[in-house]
């Protein structure tokens, strides 16, 4: 059982959150102004608070002047810092640079850019991830100073945990410049979405075999050795050095295999499809994690593959484009 339902204090206040986040606007631009820029005094800022409060009773039981000098130098000082602490949010745009699609598990990252259109520096502005009882207890904060007339840009890290089409997290921007005495921040819910691969298996097992070309000559030859399609087998002892082909073998070095040459009789026979049946006996997500890392495997030698899903066929090709289609089909199914 998670602690927000062990803690009712902690349920009331994500569900107030959640409540009040979804009655906020989605937008991948904002402009931060009263209306939307919110400040609250920090525990420094209330320890400030309390000593003012000792200080001007004891001034006024021992008739201090120079403890009523004190006590209101410090108070102007509080004043002054909570207006210029709300002037450094106040005006500031913000603008989201959406990210690529990634892997699940792997960290996204993200830009987001800050503009200052006014004539003086603002010192101190952190952006992060609004913290969530799933999520971890310290968000990681992005810091930067945005020069006068000017923008600054800022990455923004998060580990999307499922694959899918999702929504950026909710994000947080605040500052505590220059006492810190009080905290002004905004909430920001982004409009854009992004793209979650399913997670390569770690340690894929090799390339299924080819499967014959339909009308191709004589189906009934099989491979001798999996992994032999599109045009290419691992070296014979005996093959001619002309048919190697070095930009494939140097990229299937990486990997751990050997040489590979051309074998353009074996190409009109067979071609390589990626199936989701023949991906293990696992569940369906396991599945999905070893086409994942099939297709970055085939993309890798440069070869010509097809994906077979579920009510989805992509009929072989190669190429980066390629590679996304099969894999945002991967994603989405």
């Amino acid at each position: 059982m998670s602690p927000a339902v062990l803690n009712p204090l902690t349920f009331v206040r994500g569900r107030f959150r959640h409540w009040w986040q979804t009655r906020l606007p989605l937008t991948d631009s904002v402009v931060l102004t009263q209306r939307n820029v919110y400040i609250l005094p920090t525990r420094p800022g209330l320890m400030l608070a309390l000593t003012l409060m000792v200080l001007l009773i004891a001034s006024i039981n021992y008739q201090l002047n120079l403890g009523y000098l004190l006590t209101f130098l410090l108070a102007g000082s509080a004043v002054t810092g909570m207006h210029v602490c709300h002037g450094t949010l106040r005006g500031l745009a913000m603008n989201l640079i959406a990210p690529p699609a990634h892997f699940t598990g792997a960290a996204a990252i993200f830009d987001v850019k800050l503009t200052n259109n006014r004539r003086s520096v603002r010192y101190g502005i952190g952006v992060s991830v609004l913290a969530s009882p799933e999520g971890p207890a310290q968000p990681h904060w992005a810091w930067t100073d945005v020069p006068a007339q000017g923008s600054a840009t800022v990455q923004i890290a998060f580990t999307p945990q499922h694959r899918g089409l999702h929504r950026l997290p909710t994000l947080t921007a605040e500052t505590r410049f220059p006492l810190g005495t009080f905290r002004v921040w905004t909430i920001w819910r982004p409009a854009a979405q992004m793209l979650v691969y399913p997670a390569p298996e770690p340690h894929a097992p090799p390339l299924p075999p080819g499967e014959p070309r339909s009308g191709g000559a004589d189906a009934s030859a099989r491979w001798q050795s999996a992994g032999e399609f599109d045009g290419i087998r691992g070296y014979r002892r005996g093959d001619p050095l002309k048919l190697v082909m070095w930009k494939k073998a140097a990229k299937a070095d990486d990997q751990g295999n050997g040489l590979v040459v051309r074998d353009t009789q074996q190409a009109q026979r067979h071609e390589l499809w990626l199936d989701f049946l023949q991906a293990g006996s696992l569940g369906t997500e396991a599945r999905l994690s070893r086409l994942c890392a099939w297709i970055l495997q085939a993309d890798k030698l440069g070869l010509r593959y097809g994906l077979r899903l579920p009510g989805l066929e992509v009929k072989p090709s190669s190429g980066e484009a390629h590679k996304r289609q099969c894999l945002e089909a991967l994603a989405l199914c």
